[in-house]
């Protein structure tokens, strides 16, 4: 494709459809996925740590004090342990909007990260009593809390929109990678003696912040947050680094110039309805609509029952023989991390929709086996009934790690209009906290009242979840942030007939695609294939119900695969 493109573009790394991607878009998408590894780092790490002999005799319930043997941890109690980290990241994501929209989306990570530090200090000092323990966990929350609504946000604005896709997924693929890492170091350091087997594997969490904040100082701030503040020149910069465009061709590239006129027609275009809390709750533009479905989308990645696997891994294990829950946990992380890599390649190849609606339906199946195995036979005393409920976590797990787990993400990123942004995505991931602690909270409950038949709860969510998706999410694949937001907005457009539609000029997005191609090539080529620069009216009368027109290039709404 090389010898079409001109060598304006000399810095690109690659090109998709003539679009170019420079080395820094991959660069950032993995510094800013950090954040998801802090995540996952945390949420994996307590588990194991419940069961260390030192951590037990220091804060559980002991009978013989000093004998771990007779230590154990109340339901509440440890229920609270685990779920305090949930409340903190609860309060975190909302608070990580006015931050991220205040402070830029680097800023506000670096000051998260500086917030997680500080909950890791006052975890690794505490000595005897567990509400100390208990509060660091919650005030690290509030650090990874902030980060989950910051680094989707900024991914999904800063990334080349061909691979925004890939590029915002590599935040749950971070999550899973964290979780593993944290089970490999318990293993390690399980057997030390004396404290320093717990504070061992909570100290290690100060390197990860620590590379994020380093890092993401290097990376540049979102075009989208720089152009709304008026900072359109470091705006263009920012864009023609994440494409990979040299600095001294910046002002004459014709693909970076339709670039920043999309974006600064949108922030201009939205601007003049200034944003607050209550706008996301406002039916007008499909705002409220788009709230509602990220924050029940975001609800769903919970209540499919990912959490329960990975709570309730150790018992089924232990049925076939592997007595070690560690090893269980290991197996667990392994089968959930390896699988979220075909997650990146699924949500890019085919779209957002189709892979959600399976997925469902995928995992609902599996659990309904899980449970009606776990309930007509007792694992622990058949060994193929428990092999089979092995094979059913596991498969529900590869089904979620490709669908579900990085698809939510992704969405978060790409569905909402820029002046609400923030907040919107912060509703939503709030949302995915608050069942987050009601799942770890309840859980032990429940599981004690109804045992497998939990299964059957979260398989009926998944068909649920399926049934959403289906009916009111639209496809946003392949198109800018800004045609994602056109596409909302215009009333001939239905969810379930989304993924043929196009923005205004175009016939299709396969149409769209070569338009990007032919602005590679520094020209632009009709629908027809002559030779031709077309630039567009696109009227917000027709779309958004304002009676404003706004320029755009006809490849300016560039996008991903």
């Amino acid at each position: 494709m090389g010898h079409h493109l001109s060598s304006s573009h000399s810095m690109a790394l690659f090109y998709m459809h003539g679009m170019p991607v420079g080395y820094v878009a991959i660069l950032l998408a993995l510094v800013a996925s950090m954040g998801g590894f802090i995540f996952g780092y945390d949420t994996g790490q307590i588990s194991d740590i419940l069961l260390m002999d030192d951590f037990l005799v220091r804060f559980a319930t002991c009978s013989t004090p000093g004998v771990a043997s007779t230590c154990h941890f109340s339901t509440a109690r440890a229920g609270l342990i685990v779920s305090l980290l949930s409340i903190g990241t609860l309060v975190g994501a909302l608070l990580g909007a006015p931050i991220a929209d205040f402070l830029g989306r680097r800023y506000a990570m670096v000051v998260e990260c500086i917030l997680f530090i500080i909950g890791v200090i006052i975890q690794i000092t505490a000595t005897n009593a567990w509400q100390q323990f208990g509060m660091g966990r919650w005030v690290s929350g509030l650090g990874v809390g902030a980060l989950s609504a910051a680094v989707p946000m900024y991914q999904a604005e800063t990334a080349p929109a061909r691979l925004r896709g890939t590029l915002t997924a590599t935040y749950q693929l971070f999550i899973t990678f964290g979780i593993l890492v944290a089970y490999c170091i318990s293993i390690g350091t399980r057997h030390m003696p004396g404290a320093g087997s717990w504070r061992t594997v909570v100290g290690i969490g100060f390197i990860w912040p620590f590379i994020l904040m380093c890092g993401i100082i290097f990376m540049p701030e979102s075009p989208r947050w720089l152009a709304s503040h008026g900072r359109l020149k470091e705006a263009r910069h920012s864009l023609a680094r994440s494409h990979g465009i040299p600095r001294d061709q910046e002002n004459s590239d014709p693909f970076l110039n339709a670039k920043v006129e999309e974006v600064s027609t949108s922030i201009e275009h939205e601007r003049r309805i200034c944003a607050g809390w209550i706008d996301c709750f406002r039916p007008k533009h499909k705002t409220l609509y788009r709230t509602l479905l990220g924050m029940t989308l975001q609800s769903f990645q919970q209540l499919t029952g990912a959490n329960y696997f990975f709570y309730y891994g150790a018992t089924i294990f232990q049925s076939v023989g592997i007595e070690d829950s560690f090893i269980t946990q290991i197996i667990l992380g392994a089968v959930n991390f390896g699988c979220t890599f075909g997650g990146l390649y699924v949500m890019q190849r085919f779209g957002r929709r189709l892979p959600l609606i399976i997925g469902g339906i995928w995992q609902s199946c599996w659990l309904f086996v899980f449970a009606a195995a776990g309930t007509a036979k007792t694992p622990q005393n058949n060994p193929g009934i428990g092999k089979l409920m092995i094979v059913s976590a596991c498969m529900f797990i590869l089904g979620f790690s490709t669908t579900w787990a990085p698809g939510i993400w992704i969405l978060i990123g790409e569905t909402f209009p820029t002046r609400t942004r923030a907040k919107q995505g912060a509703l939503s991931t709030a949302s995915n906290w608050l069942w987050n602690f009601l799942i770890a909270f309840f859980t032990p409950f429940i599981v004690f009242s109804i045992d497998f038949r939990y299964g059957f709860v979260f398989a009926a969510c998944n068909l649920v979840g399926a049934v959403i998706v289906f009916f009111f999410l639209y496809e946003s694949s392949d198109l800018s942030l800004e045609g994602v937001d056109l596409m909302y907005n215009d009333p001939k457009c239905r969810p379930w007939t989304s993924r043929q539609w196009a923005p205004p000029g175009y016939r299709s997005r396969y149409d769209l695609a070569q338009q990007n191609k032919a602005a590679g090539a520094n020209k632009v080529v009709g629908p027809s294939g002559a030779d031709e620069s077309r630039i567009e009216k696109v009227d917000y009368g027709d779309a958004n119900g304002i009676g404003t027109s706004a320029t755009s290039t006809a490849f300016s709404s560039e996008d991903e695969h």
